[in-house]
């Protein structure tokens, strides 16, 4: 059944409104796969913050030349889906690649991570990183590492004065108490 020129601008409105909002978008080929299989993928990515949609190509390279990003030769070929992270794109990755696992019929085409074009490589090293929150912490851990060495340097000085005037007052008080 044909799509008239009203509903097409609908959906690339639709399409680039969801690149304009993800922070990466991760194309997947679909073919040989089940509706219960997509729906489970589905789900899995909006678990994650994600959303997951089969898309037209035509109407994607549209969006994504729209949307300012370049386009490999091979991203637009045969069936594609689309994974659009909006909050955490390693998680989305990491979702997607995990809920894909055992599907032999999705093939990760490549992705995009704001506008720069990822190969399916790249997309799996995205799945690998770590979650947000544990990214977060080393990278706290590692801005924090000069500051407590500094105290703990600045501080030794004094704590070396206060354990001999320690010793020195412990010596001093054990021959008075006998």
């Amino acid at each position: 059944m044909a799509i008239s020129k009203q509903q097409k601008e609908t959906i690339l409105a639709q399409y680039t409104k969801w690149l304009g909002k993800s922070q990466a978008v991760i194309l997947v080929e679909y073919t040989g796969v089940t509706m219960k299989d997509l729906d489970t993928i589905r789900a899995k990515l909006r678990e994650a913050g994600g959303e997951f949609h089969v898309v037209k190509n035509t109407l994607a390279k549209l969006a994504l030349e729209k949307s300012g990003m370049s386009i490999p030769a091979d991203f637009l070929e045969k069936s594609t889906a689309m994974g659009f992270a909006f909050s955490d794109a390693p998680a989305i990755a990491r979702s997607l690649s995990d809920v894909t696992k055992n599907m032999e019929a999705i093939k990760v085409k490549g992705g995009y991570l704001g506008e720069q074009a990822l190969t399916a490589a790249e997309v799996k090293a995205l799945a690998d990183l770590p979650p947000l929150p544990v990214l977060r912490s080393q990278l706290l851990g590692v801005l924090l590492a000069p500051a407590s060495k500094l105290v703990r340097t600045l501080a030794e000085p004094g704590r070396r004065v206060a354990s001999v005037l320690k010793a020195y007052s412990e010596k001093t008080a054990a021959p008075a108490a006998a």
